[in-house]
């Protein structure tokens, strides 16, 4: 969390322009919770899939700390942090049974810290998580979770996590924010890059 102004603005601009690309992907807002994962072989969609393509071999672990910041204090690290179960949505799709995964929320003078740990992914899949405005039982989550309501769904004003599975199948991320998000946030939503529209895994805060 010890960034200085200049890198959280620079940070700030350029997760606009990438998440940008990641919102017109879509995000599975359409979470009625009625997909089948066992009938339904989600087809990636054509932003998401030349996002993937232009990614360094650091994949997003090489974002530069916008939506996957390593050198973070990891929110299960910070007092008072918030300890939640990922549990799997009937949204998720095949292949995806193994999944599983803690999520942390810690809040601070300094803003918002968010970590999340999963196990059981597609070895070199990318992943993609969002604060979300409702619990999970509300429509796997809901919208997702915006500072300001009114404002654009890409960060500084929504949290976004972003990470590469490891070659065992496990993938973390870790992200802050300066400001708090209170209560208002109410879960965090794992979703495989590819299949932005097929929430995978959603833990109630």
């Amino acid at each position: 969390m010890n960034i200085n102004g200049s890198d959280r603005w620079r940070t700030a601009v350029a997760a606009v322009g990438f998440t940008a690309v990641v919102v017109l992907a879509g995000c599975g807002d359409d979470s009625s919770g009625t997909t089948d994962a066992a009938d339904t072989t989600p087809e990636p969609s054509a932003s998401a899939s030349a996002m993937a393509d232009g990614m360094d071999s650091d994949g997003m672990d090489g974002m530069d700390g916008m939506m996957n910041d390593p050198s973070a204090t990891p929110a299960d690290q910070i007092d008072g942090a918030v300890q939640a179960t990922f549990a799997l949505l009937d949204t998720r799709p095949p292949g995806t049974d193994d999944a599983a995964g803690t999520a942390w929320l810690a809040q601070t003078d300094d803003g918002t810290t968010v970590t999340v740990t999963m196990t059981g992914l597609e070895p070199g899949a990318q992943y993609m998580g969002h604060l979300h405005a409702q619990e999970c039982a509300a429509d796997n989550g809901g919208p997702h979770f915006k500072f300001d309501p009114n404002g654009p769904e890409t960060p500084p004003n929504e949290v976004h996590l972003g990470f590469t599975a490891a070659i065992d199948g496990t993938g973390t991320a870790t992200v802050t924010n300066e400001q708090q998000v209170g209560d208002a946030a109410k879960s965090v939503v794992i979703h495989p890059m590819e299949a932005m529209d097929n929430r995978l895994a959603c833990a109630d805060f």
